[in-house]
């Protein structure tokens, strides 16, 4: 993986490593890569794309690189593509198709497969999958592997991305290392043997254990069973937790009818005896919980009889959507309904912090998982048992849809995922998990 003479500079010499090195260089038909995240995978992909399409003169080929949409693919591919490609063999470049052509009629680009038949319709020579965990599980058997089958010039296939739960890929990644077919093989290497030892650091103190070893060690994690699988009462909810009065407080909202909920919470620093919790928690101090027949209105009026003397600023998370049920559906959107109840109680001092769109589900799971447990061992979140015993059910008792990749299994158990949802709102929002970045230009 060295750069030679007459390439761009955009080549320039990556650093040593013996399963990157056999993934540069393997001679398989079908290659799957399972890495963790910024641990070059997506670097050497390109560059083989990119060799393969220099070097193929048979024919006119073609050669793309695909994700899971075009913007995905735009963004990782398309300008680094052009930079690898010496300028003196481009003959054109269309920014509308994401396509350039080789002086040999080669045509080099970039495919989203959020609409599969984009690659459907004429020969591939080479492409590359990436972030296939993402795509439709039937993409490529249904509209990228007939292209790759033209008779007297089979096409290849690079399989990349990180693991996420135990889906297609994962089916793809057994067959790969199974050996059973010898036109296919399977590459793995972890995050740690690649970036920076700081930043992995970073990552183990961020993220919760079984996050970081999908994120990061690229394992196959199976997210069946318990949503909030760091969660353990004894450990998080077995003491009474301070209020402070004049500190800010938190409402975060999931709206419903039954049950109507609302959860209470501040930040500040530790004091307890709890040897594995240090430094500044998220401490969930109050809920409100109405069974039946409840509405937006009602929820806050019980936050405002709760809470109403509190002296401090207020500040408002939740589901970004406002709600589509009970009360919004009459009376307008549910945060301007909150509005009109809470402004006359905290004016000036409350605050609204609602995003346009909420977080993916996964994120905001993983966001709550990495606060309450993280890879290095450390507890950033504990529940006041007496003041809000829902959360602890929920946190509890919340569980993966069974068969999928780590959803909330919403249909089982009604009565819960609504304050865990609210709390993720703002867990998430305030406590985002960083996107931990490669420091060397050489990775």
């Amino acid at each position: 993986m060295t750069a030679t003479s007459n390439l761009p500079r955009r080549w320039h010499p990556l650093r040593k490593h013996a399963e990157q090195d056999q993934f540069f260089n393997a001679r398989e038909r079908f290659l799957v890569a399972v890495a963790g995240r910024r641990s070059g995978k997506t670097e050497i992909a390109k560059r083989r794309l990119v060799r393969s399409a220099l070097a193929f003169s048979t024919f006119p080929g073609k050669f793309i690189a695909c994700a899971p949409t075009r913007d995905q693919a735009k963004r990782i591919y398309w300008d680094d593509i052009k930079a690898l490609v010496p300028k003196s063999l481009i003959v054109d470049v269309s920014e509308t198709e994401l396509m350039l052509r080789l002086v040999t009629g080669t045509r080099l680009g970039v495919v989203g497969m959020d609409k599969p038949e984009r690659a459907e319709g004429e020969p591939i020579d080479g492409v590359i999958l990436d972030e296939f965990a993402d795509m439709k599980p039937r993409a490529f058997q249904a509209s990228v592997r007939p292209a790759l089958s033209t008779v007297g010039r089979p096409g290849w296939a690079i399989f990349i991305g990180k693991p996420k739960g135990r889906n297609h890929f994962y089916q793809l990644w057994n067959k790969a290392r199974s050996q059973s077919d010898p036109s296919w093989r399977a590459f793995h290497w972890r995050s740690s043997t690649v970036i920076d030892p700081e930043e992995d650091a970073a990552a183990r103190r961020d993220l919760d254990p079984l996050t970081y070893a999908q994120e990061y060690d690229a394992d196959f994690v199976n997210f069946e069973g318990r949503i909030y699988y760091p969660f353990e009462a004894a450990v998080h909810a077995n003491e009474r937790l301070p209020y402070h009065d004049e500190a800010d407080l938190v409402f975060a909202f999931d709206f419903n009818v039954a049950p109507g909920i609302a959860v209470v919470c501040q930040e500040h620093r530790y004091d307890g005896t709890n040897p594995k919790v240090a430094g500044e928690i998220t401490a969930v101090i109050g809920e409100v919980w109405i069974p039946q027949n409840s509405n937006t209105p009602a929820v806050c009026r019980k936050l405002a009889a709760d809470w109403g003397r509190h002296k401090g600023h207020v500040y408002l998370y939740g589901d970004a959507t406002g709600g589509s049920r009970g009360s919004a559906k009459v009376l307008g959107s549910d945060w301007d309904l909150i509005e009109a109840e809470l402004r006359p109680v905290f004016g000036s001092r409350l605050h609204l912090r609602v995003p346009r769109a909420n977080p993916h589900e996964r994120v905001r799971v993983n966001a709550m998982n990495s606060r309450m447990l993280t890879a290095d061992g450390r507890i950033r979140m504990l529940v006041d048992p007496a003041r809000a015993p829902h959360v602890v059910e929920d946190l509890e008792g919340v569980v993966a849809l069974e068969g999928g990749s780590g959803e909330i299994d919403k249909s089982s158990y009604p009565m819960l995922t609504h304050v865990s949802d609210a709390l993720g709102y703002y867990v998430e929002r305030r406590h985002p998990i960083v996107e931990h970045v490669v420091t060397s230009e050489d990775i």
